[in-house]
């Protein structure tokens, strides 16, 4: 049975679990590192899914109670800049591919961004060999805006992101 929902602090172990493979499995997929990452506690993981952080969340997928999907959300923070938001982190673990799990998980963590008042614009930035991702994001009406070459370096090899953005305000254009 498929359940998505907020992680909480009791998730933290679980959410590190799947980090950590997503980091190993999909290492040009995100910027941050396997190496980087190890080094964070349950305690400071666990204090990211505290149920009063209503402008930031982690969604979860669980099949049969286990963590097999994951994508998240932060507004920014800067007065300036509170009608943007990010879309981060989104992987779906490889035995729960191609069931719709990222389809899923993107179009809840919309209507969740959604329900925040003032949130206008989503952003997220996708590597360009990330084909899947970046056709999952274009199919829900994310648009690519710019492109950075040479985003990340791996072991001396350079990989480009695209940014795209999906407009949420209702009198859009």
């Amino acid at each position: 049975m498929l359940e998505l929902r907020l992680l909480t602090p009791a998730d933290a172990a679980a959410f590190r679990d799947i980090r950590l493979r997503a980091l190993q499995e999909e290492p040009t997929a995100f910027t941050s590192s396997t190496e980087e990452f190890s080094h964070q506690t349950l305690d400071k993981i666990a204090a990211r899914f505290r149920s009063d952080l209503v402008e930031s969340f982690m969604l979860g997928a669980f099949q049969d109670r286990k963590l097999v999907g994951l994508v998240g959300f932060y507004r920014e923070t800067a007065l300036k800049q509170r009608h943007k938001g990010s879309i981060i982190s989104l992987y779906v673990a490889p035995e729960a591919r191609g069931q719709g799990l990222g389809r899923a998980l993107m179009r809840d963590a919309i209507r969740r961004v959604r329900d925040i008042e003032g949130v206008e614009r989503l952003l997220l930035g996708v590597m360009v060999t990330q084909t899947a991702a970046r056709q999952l994001y274009e199919s829900l009406d994310f648009v690519v805006y710019g492109r950075e070459a040479r985003a990340l370096c791996i072991d001396g090899q350079y990989y480009d992101e695209e940014f795209m953005t999906l407009d949420l305000r209702e009198d859009r254009p």
